[in-house]
């Protein structure tokens, strides 16, 4: 296979391109969502994050929360979340969540949250009960699961399974020569066994997203999705990387709609049911769609 050409991807030093312009989010669905948020200082990964893409799918009922604090126990290289000793768990949390689900009339919610490595559970118990708090207070809401790896163990996954999210999604970030630059204490082939594991176990839908512009070469891309393909993996989402902070790792290439995609196209090809691939894509764009 060849490699990506000058013709498919730029150098860093560029200005950063025209189709990574994001346009402020509008329209009457935004505009209230966001004056509840605003109202009852409500925490949205949404907002916290400047997603590019929030007015299109709060336009569509959609929001991405986080749960288990913001300071998270690893120290990715891509990620902006704070790196540190967490803070207590705090058991008001799930009611917390559910209730701004409730006040936004959210149809469909992306849950995700840092590592915890820190506790013996790994988080995975605080996890099942706000899937079970957030079911009794919006019986109508459908949920994915954005999870952690809990390093592999097959207990704390069993837990998220045991409540039944209609999505669980666990992202592999990068190609696997990447991974220890970027994830640091993660490793791909623990995060493809994850990911198997769900499927193998009944998960009626898994989903895996990964960063472009990192370094990574076409080949190892396609591989990547042959690998999750492997691990029956049924939705992927494909976007491109942005530094955080000067502190993080530096964009190594800004990848054109073009190669985008063709990404897109290879992944139909190899049978998955769904797949984002464009700049702009973040693990939860059109998540609502992933369902079905």
């Amino acid at each position: 296979m060849e490699t990506s050409t000058k013709s498919n991807i730029l150098p860093e030093r560029q200005a950063k391109p025209k189709w990574l312009r994001v346009k402020l989010p509008t329209g009457e669905k935004y505009t209230e969502l966001r004056g509840l948020v605003d109202k009852y200082k409500l925490n949205t990964i949404c907002t916290s994050g400047s997603c590019p893409n929030m007015g299109e799918c709060w336009g569509e009922g959609t929001a991405t929360f986080m749960i288990l604090g913001n300071i998270c126990t690893r120290s990715c290289g891509f990620c902006g979340v704070k790196t540190g000793r967490p803070e207590d768990v705090n058991w008001d949390e799930p009611e917390k969540v559910a209730r701004s689900i409730k006040i936004m009339k959210i149809k469909h919610a992306v849950i995700t949250s840092v590592d915890r490595d820190d506790l013996k559970d790994m988080g995975s118990i605080m996890w099942a009960e706000t899937v079970k708090t957030i079911r009794r207070m919006n019986p109508e809401t459908t949920l994915e699961t954005l999870i952690p790896d809990f390093q592999g163990i097959t207990r704390h996954i069993d837990r998220i399974l045991a409540v039944h999210p209609e999505v669980i999604s666990h992202n592999v970030e990068t190609v696997k020569r990447l991974t220890r630059e970027v994830r640091i204490q993660a490793k791909y082939d623990q995060s493809m066994e994850v990911l198997r594991y769900m499927k193998a176990q009944g998960q009626r839908r898994t989903k895996s997203g990964i960063m472009l512009g990192l370094g990574e070469t076409k080949e190892e891309v396609i591989q990547t999705l042959h690998d999750l393909k492997s691990a029956d993996v049924d939705v992927v989402t494909i976007g491109q990387y942005l530094q955080p902070s000067k502190k993080h790792l530096p964009v190594k290439q800004f990848i054109t709609p073009d190669l985008f995609a063709e990404y897109k196209a290879i992944g139909l090809d190899l049978g998955f049911r769904h797949v984002e691939s464009s700049a702009l894509v973040r693990s939860s764009y059109k998540a609502q769609k992933h369902i079905n």
